[in-house]
């Protein structure tokens, strides 16, 4: 939670700084003072509850409900959970079963907030994603079929004269969906990265002149527009 919403970010090893991969809430006035997971009855039977977040800003009057879920059982008992993965989840206790349902999903292939391709871990190390799934190996040699072993080759050198950059066209950065990049030439988009040894490669959105430093590769969405490229770092043989 920050002043002016509820982020979710990827914490890098390589990166300077976290990722922001998704925004559940955002105000625009005020700063953000507290969030609230509710479980309220739609009618006085209870047959039907609604699974919100409600959120309410400091010192005015921004604030309101995330609708999320309708579990058509008592959902009192409801816990949310952030996964290793990066997932958010709800899960519900139902007393006719005795045991913990899952609610709500954030990212998933049924959602109407995330697919499972804006979750940075998707296709683990590397790979793109289509329709929630992982379906290629981006390597230079072109798109392989993917396995959980696909990853970029690895660059042993700063050097300049010992990487080149393979480009992947029609994929986005998950960072890209929730951030601006900056606008830059492409080539000077290059320079950065190569005068950057952390660099693993960088985005390209042709159209708006943006530009995205990649410290993690991870998951690629592929995307219809052939505008949006990626540079990957390659060794030289």
């Amino acid at each position: 939670m920050e002043p002016k919403g509820l982020f979710l970010y990827y914490k890098s090893k390589n990166s300077p700084k976290s990722l922001l991969y998704s925004q559940l809430i955002t105000i625009q006035e005020g700063s953000l003072d507290h969030v609230t997971l509710n479980s309220n009855p739609e009618t006085d039977e209870g047959y039907v509850y609604d699974l919100t977040l409600e959120y309410q800003a400091a010192n005015s009057s921004t604030g309101g409900n995330i609708f999320l879920d309708v579990p058509k059982f008592n959902s009192t008992l409801t816990y949310l959970r952030l996964g290793i993965d990066g997932n958010i989840k709800l899960y519900t206790y139902y007393d006719k079963v005795n045991s913990w349902e899952q609610t709500f999903t954030l990212f998933d292939r049924d959602s109407v907030w995330e697919t499972e391709c804006q979750l940075p871990s998707r296709c683990g190390d590397f790979g793109v994603c289509e329709d929630n799934q992982c379906v290629a190996c981006p390597l230079a040699k072109g798109l392989l079929g993917w396995n959980k072993t696909c990853e970029p080759e690895k660059v042993t050198s700063c050097k300049a004269t010992s990487f080149h950059y393979y480009k992947v066209e029609g994929v986005d950065y998950f960072l890209s969906k929730y951030t601006r990049g900056s606008s830059t030439k492409e080539i000077d988009c290059g320079n950065k990265c190569t005068s950057d040894c952390k660099c693993l490669g960088y985005f390209y959105n042709q159209d708006t002149s943006r530009c995205w430093i990649a410290y993690d590769l991870k998951t690629l969405t592929k995307v219809a527009n052939s505008t949006h490229v990626a540079y990957i770092k390659a060794p030289n043989h």
